[in-house]
């Protein structure tokens, strides 16, 4: 029988990360977030783990006592190289990367994963950053290796690509990146549609899925279109209407305002026959439709709190902490749960095996 596979969570925000973890088996011993809101979620879901609340370079100290864990994992701030911000490698939060591994060396654990969005492990721009972490990491005693991953393959109903860097201690396994794509791949399991995911939940407004977004949806003065129905720009704000015969984008930590998705209730329910947005859309591309505006239709509606969270896979009885701006940000931030159990799955095959083969 294996023993339990204890872990150090940082950068810990809501718990995502760790809800998929620990549903992989993973036994967090220590989590740090910095933001109040988010650590006070993780807190309520999380009460006989310990959590402290305060930023990462003051408790280093601390982190001695869990020097040999087996596993440090955890997603630091991506602002800083995401294609949707500023892509400023000087932003603070870029160098907390850095950081995640000043941990490794001091906690020195079996195995370390940590996430970020996908721009850290593929564009040219971030190509030298990508090396001196890969190189820092060598220099711990970590052989580790970048894998992009697309959180639709992974039972999320969202277009999500992240970079997840593993790394693995006193590794000489040539075959290492084969071997654990091979056992990532294994954990595939394909997403359901948006619309057979919400449905469940019920109408928004309900006791069950309360209306928690009342940021308008009105038309774009001057609408920049694009092929799909959902990619377009012809409505004010960033938060783009939903396909629920499909997958959603990228939650954005953004939501709360008019960056929050929207979706068509009434074909969400089975009340219409087709998508407003997509009729509206073809009318628009034929010529029939001449731009409207002002408030778009009441059956186009935010999607609510409990919607984003279902979106992102935490559990239906996760407590959220905060007013409801802070929530949403919360979710937008969070690791989707399944894509991290998956690859916490994963990384436990290898270990387990590494362990068979001693």
């Amino acid at each position: 029988m294996r023993n339990v596979i204890k872990a150090v969570s940082l950068f810990s925000g809501a718990g995502g990360m760790d809800v998929g973890f620990e549903s992989a088996g993973v036994q967090v011993v220590f989590a740090n977030e910095l933001v109040k809101e988010a650590a006070e979620t993780y807190k309520a879901n999380h009460p006989n783990g310990m959590m402290i609340n305060d930023d990462i370079n003051n408790i280093m100290d601390k982190l001695d006592e869990f020097r040999g864990v087996d596993l440090v994992f955890g997603g630091p701030p991506c602002q800083g190289f995401s294609v949707a911000g500023k892509m400023d490698p000087d932003d603070e939060r870029s160098k907390l990367i850095m950081t995640f591994l000043d941990v490794v060396e001091r906690v020195q654990p079996k195995t370390f994963v940590m996430e970020n969005v996908k721009a850290l492990g593929v564009l040219e721009k971030w190509e030298s950053i990508r090396k001196n972490y890969l190189e820092r990491a060598r220099q711990l005693g970590y052989l580790c290796v970048p894998f992009i991953l697309n959180a639709t393959e992974y039972g999320v109903s969202q277009k999500r690509e992240r970079v997840f860097f593993i790394g693995m201690k006193e590794n000489l396994d040539p075959f290492f990146e084969h071997h654990m794509r091979e056992l990532i791949e294994q954990q595939k399991n394909e997403a359901p549609i948006i619309k057979d995911l919400l449905f469940p939940l019920g109408r928004a407004g309900t006791e069950q899925n309360p209306d928690t977004c009342t940021a308008k949806i009105t038309f774009a003065t001057h609408p920049i279109m694009r092929k799909s129905p959902y990619a377009g720009m012809y409505f004010n704000g960033q938060g783009r209407p939903i396909n629920i015969d499909g997958y959603s984008n990228t939650l954005p930590a953004s939501m709360g305002g008019n960056k929050t998705p929207f979706v068509d209730e009434e074909y969400l329910y089975g009340e219409a026959k087709s998508d407003w947005v997509v009729d509206y859309h073809k009318g628009l591309l034929g010529g029939s439709i001449i731009p409207e505006f002002k408030d778009a239709p009441s059956r186009l509606r935010r999607i609510t709190i409990k919607e984003a969270a279902k979106i992102q896979t935490f559990p239906d009885d996760y407590i959220f902490c905060g007013n409801k701006g802070k929530i949403y940000t919360q979710i937008g931030n969070a690791v989707p749960c399944k894509m991290a159990e998956a690859v916490a799955r994963a990384v436990i095959a290898y270990l387990d095996t590494e362990m068979a083969l001693a």
